[in-house]
């Protein structure tokens, strides 16, 4: 899926939402758990009922590794189930991977061919021949981790190396990375002030936005800050959609809870 198609999308549905697919099944709802494939179950029926709504999905990973065979079987159907149905959702593997050389081209190989998503999120922190494989493949983006959304960030991601954080150097290294174009970016909702700062360094690139609603992002602070004239933004929510319910209705719960979502994106973004 290429920039343009994604910016297609988030016109015709006014909306800029990633919905993340963290399932964890001691939270879904019960009735769930009696089916042959609950992680499954519960993916395809959150997916029809808010398809409409958002313009991309992120499972993280680890909520299916954690189940073994049966988690990556289960993540493996949810992706074939997406990209046969609706095929203009873009895709988005949270993985967090990112190691040298061959690994990264093997890793790029697993989330881009074998389970054909259109992205994978990338640790930079070994550098440019970690991050560049992934950058090999056409049509596909690597979303690197930037400024993240929780309190362990200051550890290292703000602190100032040669009068510079340590994030502004990912984020200005990056862009002389071959295909670099093809680079987004994690940005998280709760550390929103330091948009400013960012979009002076990559004023156009996409950003992968956790954090607004469960971890207390602003929604308005993000886009006040972060919004490009293409958006630029994937404003991503999981718990506080996914799990709006836990009884028969949880479906419809999470349509409910995305369509607000949406209906505010949809505002800011008519008031551009």
């Amino acid at each position: 899926m290429t920039t343009e198609q994604l910016i297609e999308q988030i016109k015709i549905k006014k909306s800029f939402l990633a919905i993340g697919l963290d399932v964890d099944l001691s939270k879904i709802p019960p009735h769930l758990l009696d089916t042959e494939d609950p992680i499954f179950e519960f993916n395809k029926a959150i997916i029809d009922a808010t398809h409409h709504l958002c313009v991309a999905y992120k499972p993280n990973t680890a909520f299916y590794e954690a189940y073994g065979l049966k988690g990556w079987k289960a993540l493996e159907k949810t992706i074939n189930y997406l990209n046969e149905n609706y095929p203009e959702i873009f895709t988005i593997a949270d993985a967090k991977r990112g190691d040298i050389g061959n690994t990264s081209t093997m890793y790029a190989k697993a989330f881009f061919e074998d389970l054909a998503f259109d992205s994978v999120t990338v640790a930079p922190y070994m550098g440019k021949d970690s991050v560049e494989p992934f950058l090999a493949f056409k049509d596909k983006h690597t979303i690197v981790l930037a400024l993240t959304s929780n309190q362990g960030a200051f550890d290292f991601q703000t602190k100032l190396v040669d009068g510079k954080e340590v994030y502004k150097q990912v984020l200005e290294t990056s862009k002389t990375w071959e295909n670099s174009e093809n680079l987004m970016y994690v940005v998280g909702a709760t550390k929103a002030e330091y948009l400013t700062d960012i979009r002076k360094i990559i004023p156009e690139s996409f950003l992968l936005v956790p954090g607004v609603g469960a971890q207390g992002g602003s929604l308005q602070e993000v886009c006040k800050y972060g919004m490009t004239q293409n958006v630029g933004l994937l404003i991503n929510s999981s718990r506080g959609i996914i799990y709006a319910s836990q009884g028969k209705d949880f479906a419809e719960a999470a349509a409910v809870k995305a369509k607000t979502l949406q209906q505010d994106m949809a505002s800011i973004l008519n008031a551009q």
